[in-house]
């Protein structure tokens, strides 16, 4: 990306008008899974109690459910309730489909049996960023996975706005965050988390912008808006570290194209930048490290290492190393000194001190890719291949286990060590397609299809 534009991008968050944010405490139970990629967005579940290695139709499978229309977006789990979004009307592939016909809705389902809870439907924006190639169709129209504070459900749906819930359902208020369109108009897909009181917005799409908003009410607290925004696509987390000081500082951690930037959580203003992926949009979330952040998903497979707790430019400070990590849109998991990725059926190993390759697993063929790994060479934005073909799904960790969701639906369980041995491969009857990233709570195990939601236990 051209300097002058990032540094241009990098002043109007400077300079971004805002409002104070006040303080208030929240906990969580311990096993619940509340936002996307779990507790921090680290895609580890915290618990000694685990899920099953193995499931099919007929083993360990303790519940499906079907849902009411199709998504990509995860489940979250909220002590007895497990919570997914989905759509219909439009982009489902059935016949004579009008834009005007989409709904957008939130699912209830309790956890024992998979029993509906509630359902809500929203009817959409018009107009939506059209069903059509290389975008909207990998991904349709409910790619935000929701968060809860344990108190309320909270659903983003692009232009559809935002909507908090009880957990009975009712609606307690509704928040427009815009209605515009990247020039690609690949639509929205960035998820939502929570920091003390107040919902973090990515509305990247919709605004250029990430939102803070009060929780309780819905009213705006403050707006960073910047150029960069337009091409992220990844979800921010919530980071705490020492700073030089010695001091804890919490930031709201985001890529952008060509860089990592450091957000002030009570203001929204930039705090600290580094180097990023070279790429024009990102979609990989951030991984979270101990005071460390990394991030990839470069099409080249670039990524970076950066230390936590900066202020303003902390290239030459902070940045650890500059590596190359393939990996388009899936996050990848660390785990005892090492960071597991997911790109193209394969699963690598790298250093996380270093970023150096220590090896790699190609799967369904159970053998050792023996490769130099690279980027993503098909279904790129904007190309003619589409990317309706990438596996969308994180891998997520549970125990010393890796469980890794392919867009066929085949989920492969690997020993989390550097030789990464396939424990297990784990298919249903379901072809209609698995992107969501999995949830873990309590050794149980949510996923979700383009059809249904399920449920995997001991």
């Amino acid at each position: 990306m051209n300097a002058s534009i990032i540094w241009a991008a990098r002043r109007a968050v400077l300079c971004g008008s805002l409002l104070a944010a006040g303080v208030a405490g929240n906990s969580s139970l311990a096993d619940d899974w509340l936002q996307f990629l779990g507790p921090k967005g680290a895609a580890k579940s915290l618990e000694a109690k685990l899920p099953p290695t193995t499931w099919s139709d007929t083993e360990h499978l303790k519940w499906s459910v079907d849902l009411p229309g199709r998504g990509v977006s995860s489940p979250i789990v909220i002590g007895d309730r497990v919570v997914v979004t989905c759509y219909s009307g439009y982009g489902t592939g059935a016949a004579d489909e009008a834009m005007e016909n989409l709904v957008r809705h939130v699912v209830c389902v309790d956890r024992a049996d998979g029993k509906v809870l509630w359902s809500k439907d929203f009817k959409s924006t018009q107009p939506e960023d059209p069903y059509r190639p290389p975008g909207v169709t990998a991904h349709g129209y409910a790619s935000h996975t929701p968060t809860s504070d344990g108190e309320r459900i909270y659903a983003f749906f692009g232009k559809g706005g935002v909507i908090a819930l009880d957990f009975d359902g009712h609606e307690l208020w509704q928040a427009n965050v815009g209605a515009g369109s990247g020039p690609q108009r690949w639509g929205s897909a960035a998820s939502p988390v929570i920091h003390e009181n107040l919902l973090i917005v990515p509305a990247t799409e919709e605004s250029e912008a990430v939102i803070a908003l009060d929780k309780a009410t819905g009213k705006e607290v403050w707006r960073s808006e910047a150029e960069s925004f337009q091409g992220t696509w990844s979800t921010p987390s919530v980071l705490s570290a020492a700073n030089a000081a010695g001091v804890t500082q919490t930031d709201i951690v985001i890529s952008v194209p060509g860089e990592v930037w450091g957000l002030n959580p009570e203001t929204g203003k930039l705090r600290w930048y580094s180097r990023g992926t070279t790429d024009n949009s990102t979609s990989a979330s951030l991984v979270p490290g101990d005071g460390v952040v990394y991030a990839t998903g470069g099409r080249s497979g670039d990524a970076v290492a950066v230390k936590l707790g900066g202020k303003g430019d902390v290239n030459e400070s902070n940045v650890v190393w500059d590596a190359n990590i393939p990996g388009r849109f899936a996050t990848p998991v660390l785990h005892e000194g090492h960071l597991y990725s997911f790109a193209n059926g394969v699963v690598t190993c790298f250093e996380a001190a270093t970023g150096e390759r220590v090896k790699q697993q190609r799967l369904g063929e159970g053998r050792e890719e023996g490769g130099q790994g690279g980027g993503d060479s098909g279904g790129r934005r904007g190309g003619g291949g589409g990317m309706g073909n990438q596996d969308y799904a994180s891998p997520v960790l549970a125990g010393d286990k890796l469980y890794v969701t392919t867009k066929s639906g085949a989920v492969y369980v690997l020993k989390a060590t550097p030789e990464l041995e396939i424990v297990a491969t784990n298919r249903l009857s379901d072809s209609t397609g698995f992107d969501g990233t999995p949830a873990i709570s309590s050794g149980e195990l949510f996923f979700r299809s383009g059809s249904k939601l399920y449920c995997v236990a001991q």
